[in-house]
């Protein structure tokens, strides 16, 4: 899912823990996978803001051109509104669009 394009809000929100047991029967495996798609989303941003910035990016140290450039202000600013990459994830995660397997779970039910 594109996090740019993403319906989650920017600041927190109130859920009912059961809520995010549905998919695992186990909130603590829920909050893992919610953690680890977060990480993913959040590589995802720093690469695409520092392949943005690299534009800018010069070899003079001149500190005042670093302040007056305002196409690098505005991308910075862009990215700043966007919401967190814990949000998006508990959002993908509670609407079902993140993909998760225990392997554990999978065996398990293999040997019985």
């Amino acid at each position: 899912m594109d996090y740019k394009k993403t319906k989650a809000p920017t600041n927190t929100v109130t859920h009912n823990l059961m809520d995010f047991c549905k998919g695992t029967d186990n909130i603590y495996e829920s909050i893992a996978i919610m953690a680890k798609r977060s990480n993913q989303i959040a590589v995802k941003m720093k690469e695409d803001l520092n392949k943005k910035l690299k534009e800018f990016s010069s070899n003079s140290d001149n500190l005042e051109e670093t302040f007056e450039n305002l196409e690098q202000i505005e991308i910075s600013r862009y990215y700043e509104k966007l919401p967190k990459p814990t949000l998006i994830a508990a959002e993908e995660f509670a609407h079902g669009r993140v993909y998760h397997r225990n392997p554990a779970k999978d065996k398990e039910q293999l040997d019985d």
